[in-house]
This record gives C-alpha cells, sequence and structure tokens, in this order.
C-alpha cells in the first residue's frame, strides 16, 4: 500500500524493492532457492536500481501534466485492469501441482509435495524450466511479446525526425579545412585569471578571444543581461607585462609565464 500511496517517484520505487525482497524471502520459504537469488540479483539488484537512476537523472521534483495526451485512456485502462484482475483471480483458484506429479502421503492419500516434484523434474531449476518452457510456454512467448512491444515504443517514442540532411564524415571533413578555422578552437580561460568555460581565453596581445566561448552558453548570459568578459584589470596588467617585455624571458611563445610574473608581482605588492 505503501508504493501506491506515497507522492513522490523514488519512494515509491523503494518501496517496491520491499515488496521484491520480500517476494524473494516468500520463494526461499517454499523451498525455490534459485527463485530467490534470482529475485534479489536481477529485479531488485539490477531492474529495480535501473528505474531509480532514471527516475533520478529525470527529475524528483518535475511535476506530471495530468492533461490526457490520448481521449479515453482512463476507460480502456479500467476495462484492462478488470480483466487482468479477473484472470488473476481466475489462476490463483485453479492452481494446483496435481497435474505436475503426484507423492502419497498421510496413509495413502495422493498430495503433492514441493520436495517430490522437485526431486522428479532433477532440481529447483528443472522444475522451473518445465513450468516456463513446456507447461507455459504460451504465456512464455506472449510476455516477451510484450516486452518487444515496450522496446518498439520506446524507440518510437524517443526517435526524434531529421528537419535536414545528416552531413557525413566526408562532408564535415571538407567543410572544417575549407572554413576559416581548420584547427580547434581556443579553449576557454587560457592565459586567464579564471580557469572556467564562461571566460573567453585571452590572445598573445591581451586581448580576449570571443570563439573560445561555447555559443550555447554565450547566448544563455545574453538572455541573462550580461556577456562574458574579460576583466579590465586583467588586460591592463597583461599590457604592462608584454609592455616591459616579459616575454622575453620566457621567449616569444610562452605568454603564460607573462601571465605568472604578473600574478607573483601582484601577490608581493599585497
Amino acid at each position: 500500500m505503501g508504493m501506491i500511496l506515497v507522492r513522490r517517484a523514488v519512494h515509491s520505487a523503494l518501496m517496491l524493492a520491499v515488496v521484491m525482497l520480500s517476494l524473494a524471502v516468500m520463494y526461499a520459504m517454499q523451498e525455490a532457492p534459485f527463485l530467490a537469488f534470482v529475485q534479489v540479483i536481477v529485479y531488485t539488484g539490477a531492474v529495480l536500481m535501473l528505474f531509480l537512476f532514471v527516475l533520478m537523472l529525470v527529475g524528483v521534483q518535475s511535476s506530471d501534466s495530468l492533461v490526457e495526451t490520448i481521449r479515453g485512456q482512463r476507460f480502456f485502462a479500467f476495462v484492462g485492469f478488470a480483466a487482468f484482475l479477473v484472470l488473476l483471480l481466475l489462476g490463483v483458484g485453479n492452481a494446483g501441482l496435481t497435474d505436475v506429479a503426484m507423492h502419497s502421503v498421510n496413509g495413502g492419500a495422493a498430495v503433492p509435495t514441493i520436495e517430490f516434484v522437485t526431486q522428479a523434474a532433477g532440481g529447483n531449476m528443472g522444475a522451473l524450466a518445465y513450468l516456463i518452457f513446456r507447461k507455459y510456454v504460451f504465456a512464455f512467448e506472449v510476455t516477451s511479446a510484450l516486452l518487444i512491444t515496450a522496446a518498439l515504443g520506446a524507440m518510437v517514442l524517443a526517435h526524434r525526425e531529421r528537419t535536414t540532411k545528416k552531413a557525413t564524415q566526408k562532408e564535415m571533413s571538407r567543410e572544417r579545412i575549407a572554413g576559416p578555422h581548420p584547427t580547434p578552437l581556443p579553449g576557454p580561460g587560457t592565459y586567464a585569471r579564471h580557469n572556467a568555460v564562461d571566460m573567453p581565453a585571452l590572445l598573445p596581445d591581451g586581448t580576449p578571444s570571443e570563439l573560445s566561448v561555447n555559443p550555447v552558453i554565450a547566448r544563455r548570459q545574453d538572455m541573462a543581461g550580461h556577456r562574458t568578459e574579460v576583466p579590465r584589470e586583467d588586460l591592463e596588467e597583461v599590457s604592462e607585462i608584454v609592455e616591459e617585455g616579459s616575454y622575453e624571458e620566457g621567449g616569444s611563445g610562452a605568454p603564460e609565464r607573462a601571465i605568472e610574473a604578473g600574478a607573483t608581482r601582484k601577490a608581493e605588492e599585497r
């Protein structure tokens, strides 16, 4: 009941884990160790944990929409639930092991026992294989078809139609070579005081490189009302270091030493 009545999906999944563990205990009490271990390892430890990961990735605080995307689906869902409940009650009412094996106990009375059925089938796994692949093979195949249908439905829902033709590897290589930047763009924060993705890189002359900031981040910051710019004090500091010839000490290709020299000088002044 707790799995149904709780409000949060994560709490409901945790309650379902408790239900699965309780079911494994029932299997163990019925002398079915293989089913008990499979219930714990496969369903509780793998499948349910996958559900939890998906719920946490999607977001536990997101509110579900109550608007029906398909009209009349609640009525058909209720009819399907009622039919499934009737089938479940009929299956439980007619459940029995009399057609699998019989054992004479209690003065000659024919009563099936779990030990006799298990031994006759060659063990717990053999009895389970007999039920799945011989007695209930049709139900097993129908369940497999339902799982395939669920996988196809997930693929259809996740599919997105392309509005343009997908570029091939050859076309992307030609476009890159023909473009103004055949080499990779500079990374953000290079030669700067702040190593962050929203901080543009500094060119050797001290000017910021707008190409070093991801366009998505730049657009978000434009919408927020500010642009990514290098602080004025950093630009002035780099300009002073360049004018004083700090590059000559480390060579023409070492602007990072100029930045380190400026940072050391600033720390000494403090």
